[in-house]
């Protein structure tokens, strides 16, 4: 069962307003992911208190930084069910997780964070990890959402 839209869609749009993509089909997840794609952070993203109180603001404060990947994209777990399987299965290496954040380079998943990476670390610490990936991933600046 899907969560219903107008409750998801503030938490959908904490992302969207700071240019994060939405990946809401498998196509889509596939096009943003193609070969080629460069350095692609991926966020699941989830209801529950963690994704509001840490995976959120710590993934907006991350943005701050100078070098960032090439595209930032979501999908809402528990909202966008086939895109979330479908990404899942680009991940299979790694137990599902929501929230969670992939970085893939040219499609292939080059660094994760679950939840248990996440729950009970404040934002900062979130977006001071994110931007660590990005130094080591993604090397020079770059700042633009798919």
């Amino acid at each position: 069962m899907r969560y219903p839209e107008p409750l998801i869609h503030p938490m959908r749009e904490e992302l969207t307003k700071h240019g994060v993509a939405e990946a809401r089909t498998p196509e889509d997840v596939d096009r943003i992911l193609a070969p080629g794609s460069g350095n692609v952070l991926m966020v699941v993203n989830s209801v529950c208190g963690c994704a509001a109180g840490c995976a959120r603001p710590g993934l907006v404060r991350s943005l701050q930084s100078e070098t960032r990947p090439d595209a930032i994209a979501t999908v809402f777990a528990g909202a966008d069910l086939e895109a979330t399987a479908h990404l899942r299965s680009k991940l299979s290496m790694y137990p599902p997780s929501s929230p969670s954040f992939a970085l893939f380079r040219d499609g292939e998943p080059v660094y994760m964070m679950h939840r248990y990476q996440i729950e009970g670390r404040p934002a900062s610490a979130i977006a001071e990890s994110l931007q660590q990936a990005y130094t080591v991933h993604c090397g020079q600046p770059k700042a633009e959402a798919v």
